[in-house]
């Protein structure tokens, strides 16, 4: 599955949940990664994410999808896709 994750965690979190995402999707921009990963590498990140993040404070979106989807880039794009071997 393809999965897009967008976070707005508290400033004291912000590192440590962007540390995480990187070893397991890529980072497209601020607070925003994306990725194929499997249904156990999803759990692994849910349960990762449940660990780093305060549920009563931060706020964390997942979207999941069947394949990458088209990508328009309006500007310049941060970190392109493209870069991924």
């Amino acid at each position: 599955m393809y999965v897009v994750i967008v976070y707005d965690v508290a400033v004291e979190r912000v590192n440590k949940v962007k540390k995480f995402l990187r070893r397991h999707l890529h980072w497209v921009q601020n607070s925003v990664f994306e990725g194929e990963v499997t249904l156990a590498e999803f759990e692994r990140i849910k349960a990762g994410l449940l660990d780093l993040i305060d549920e009563d404070e931060d706020s964390v979106v997942i979207y999941k999808l069947r394949s990458m989807p088209k990508r328009e880039v309006l500007g310049m794009e941060k970190n392109p896709l493209d870069d991924i071997i």
